[in-house]
């Protein structure tokens, strides 16, 4: 019998690592209410506690970063393709 695969959002996901980070329950209690296993809370505990500090830094988010990489390659890539444009039309005379 296979087993399905559950996709959490990130908002569940942030949820049941708070719940986890306040400790007033146990890891088995939660894993029950939530419907989660165990070391599955504690990877998104532990992913929570890792990226607290980021979550509050100055700058721009990895998101952000991503997006700016993206459009500066598509700079690039606009600036290839003018000096191209431009040089096979005075190649070609127009």
């Amino acid at each position: 019998m296979t087993k399905i695969r559950k996709n959490h959002s990130a908002a569940f996901k942030y949820k049941v690592a708070i719940a986890a980070l306040k400790e007033d329950k146990t890891m088995a209690a939660l894993s029950q209410e939530f419907g989660v296993h165990v070391s599955q809370i504690k990877k998104w505990k532990a992913v929570l506690k890792d990226a607290g500090p980021s979550l509050f830094a100055e700058g721009t988010s990895r998101k952000q970063k991503e997006a700016d990489q993206n459009i500066a390659v598509l700079h690039e890539k606009i600036g290839k393709l003018t000096v191209e444009n431009d040089f096979l039309a005075r190649v070609l005379g127009r």
